[in-house]
């Protein structure tokens, strides 16, 4: 059965289920919680730093291949080995666009990533807020102009009811799998938008994210809210720590703790929002 959710993504594995779930746990993701809004980071350091490191010495390799092919073009031309240098011409070109498609945007990604790239969901007003690097994504194409501009950042905010989870299957060779957050038209299972919600999790963990995050969404006590890094009487200090110096708005800042539509509308008009 395919997804409900139009266009379908290459590499659904199924569609999530919304709403209560038993299926819950914060696991070490939950930054920051009140009775307004929880906060989750989406990149954990340490598989930042792993995947930085492993996609820095596939682009040296390629280098340095790149170097030595050059190097080598005029010798291969001088020796009459012409069907040899076309079967290197074609591996390295598949090299290239396997760098552009994949790797680079990977090294993008985890290089300009900061504070674990948090999610903030404020279950009152039903809002979702991110702010994230432009790379964080599973885009499959990417404007060549934007690898100029690596500190481009998408700082957009969401309505939770048209919000639906999916997951896709990365094609890695340690089956791993991704949540993803379909951004449907009002009322539709129309796509328009797409948030990475959980990269890259071995088995149901990443799911288990979904469950807690739907179960605190609806006031449900199975969202345990005391595993948070930063107590709830530390909202402050989560501040400075995770959101201060990131470029977040500081009406955003301010409807994390909205606690109506009312009050949000305020928030918007105190600082000349354009809806």
């Amino acid at each position: 059965m395919p997804s409900k959710y139009r266009p379908q993504l290459l590499g659904w594995i199924g569609d999530l289920e919304k709403g209560k779930n038993y299926l819950t746990s914060p696991e070490n993701r939950l930054i920051y919680t009140n009775d307004n809004y929880c906060v989750l980071k989406r990149k954990m350091l340490s598989d930042q730093f792993f995947y930085l490191i492993i996609s820095t010495l596939l682009l040296i390799g390629y280098i340095i291949i790149s170097i030595l092919y050059f190097h080598a073009v005029p010798v291969f031309i001088k020796f009459n080995h012409t069907s040899i240098l076309l079967v290197i011409t074609v591996g390295i070109l598949a090299f290239t666009i396997a760098i552009y498609f994949s790797l680079l945007p990977e090294f993008y990604q985890n290089l300009f990533t900061r504070r674990g790239s948090p999610i903030i969901f404020n279950r009152k007003t039903g809002k979702v807020y991110v702010n994230e690097s432009y790379f964080f994504s599973f885009r499959f194409w990417y404007n060549p102009l934007v690898f100029l501009h690596p500190n481009k950042r998408r700082i957009k905010e969401y309505d939770w009811a048209d919000l639906h989870g999916v997951a896709i299957h990365n094609y890695s060779p340690y089956s791993l799998v991704s949540d993803i957050l379909m951004v449907c038209k009002p009322g539709t299972n129309q796509t328009i938008d797409h948030i990475m919600f959980d990269p890259a999790r071995n088995g149901v963990g990443s799911h288990l994210i979904w469950g807690w995050v739907n179960n605190y969404m609806i006031f449900d006590k199975l969202a345990d809210t005391s595993r948070s890094i930063y107590p709830t009487d530390q909202e402050d200090k989560f501040k400075q720590k995770i959101i201060n110096g990131q470029g977040w708005p500081k009406w955003m800042i301010e409807a994390f703790n909205a606690t109506t539509q009312d009050e949000l509308a305020d928030i918007k008009q105190k600082y000349q929002v354009k809806q």
